[in-house]
């Protein structure tokens, strides 16, 4: 099937959200409100939710999609100050929306449970790293019949090798038809995306999250130890972890989970893997098993998360086997 309109839409939706999401992270100042799970939230990530859900519904009204965020939060009476600083970075892009219609564009994104096709975004990935003045992802995908079949990766941060002078970056694919990696300032394209093929492990460079909230740092490197890699692990925020290993800047991208009661969520990971495959790279769970779209906003049936540039899966795999797991 043709995805064509699809990818347009999700380029130029990712790179919308990435013009408010740049202004909010220039004049950010540590201020977030807290979810009830008390992960940090700005209003960039409401923002960006808000003007990708209204590109995707307006122009497929029947698709579900299911975002991480909520307008709970915003609803509250507590947070009226954040909900007017939304509706503000809104209409600097869409001057016409009201306050009603961003809350409502938010909550596009509610839906949870599982459909022969829907999206999936991550409004910001990597809200620490947002934060921080580091790396985040704008990251979308379709998914049909648990199959994510698009992907679009803005990563407003990341430079490339094979760009040094282009600091911001699109990375999107179709499945079937590869990976593009585009500029992110106007969109041009700077070329296909391709996995490294370097496997000797004095060459070998592994990337893995800041964060070791749902990542255990100490079996990542345990497994690069078995395999003999020495250069130190490159960590960085988001799915842009994704894109670097597809665009051949690192082999390996190892999310080893820190406690076996966490289940990844599929907003955090379907785009980047459509990306990594099509650039030529493989991904799977920790046990080598595909992973599974089929349980609406989870990854029921994986447990951990490897990337690679295909030639060094099954050595990796084979590591994590020999490792004892913590938690």
């Amino acid at each position: 099937m043709n995805y064509y309109s699809e990818k347009m839409i999700a380029m130029a939706a990712v790179r919308e959200a990435s013009d408010l999401c740049r202004t909010v992270q220039q004049e950010l100042k540590g201020d977030s409100i807290t979810k009830m799970d008390k992960s940090p939230v700005t209003v960039a990530d409401f923002g960006s939710q808000a003007l990708v859900c209204s590109r995707i519904r307006s122009a497929y009204p029947d698709d579900p999609i299911i975002a991480e965020e909520t307008s709970f939060v915003l609803r509250r009476d507590e947070n009226r100050g954040d909900r007017q600083g939304v509706v503000q970075r809104v209409r600097l892009i869409r001057p016409d929306a009201t306050e009603d219609e961003v809350l409502e564009w938010i909550d596009y994104g509610g839906h949870k449970d599982q459909s022969n096709r829907f999206w999936t975004l991550d409004p910001i990935d990597g809200t620490k790293g947002f934060m921080r003045g580091d790396q985040y992802a704008i990251a979308l995908a379709l998914i049909v019949d648990a199959e994510v079949v698009v992907a679009a990766l803005a990563c407003p941060n990341l430079t490339l090798a094979s760009s040094p002078e282009d600091k911001g970056v699109v990375a999107v694919a179709v499945k079937g038809e590869g990976t593009e990696i585009y500029r992110l300032s106007d969109m041009e394209l700077i070329g296909k995306a391709e996995v490294s093929a370097q496997t000797d492990p004095a060459g070998v460079r592994f990337s893995e999250s800041v964060e070791s909230s749902h990542t255990s740092h100490t079996n990542s490197q345990k497994v690069a130890d078995l395999l003999g890699i020495s250069q130190s692990a490159i960590r960085l925020d988001s799915q842009a972890k994704y894109v670097v290993v597809a665009a051949g800047d690192a082999e390996i991208y190892l999310r080893m989970p820190s406690s076996r009661r966490y289940v990844e969520n599929i907003w955090d990971h379907a785009g980047g893997m459509l990306i990594v495959q099509e650039a030529g790279g493989k991904v799977t769970d920790i046990h080598g098993k595909d992973l599974v779209f089929k349980y609406g906003y989870q990854l029921k049936e994986n447990r951990g998360i490897v990337v690679s540039n295909g030639g060094l899966h099954d050595s990796i795999l084979k590591a994590i086997e020999s490792t004892t797991l913590v938690g």
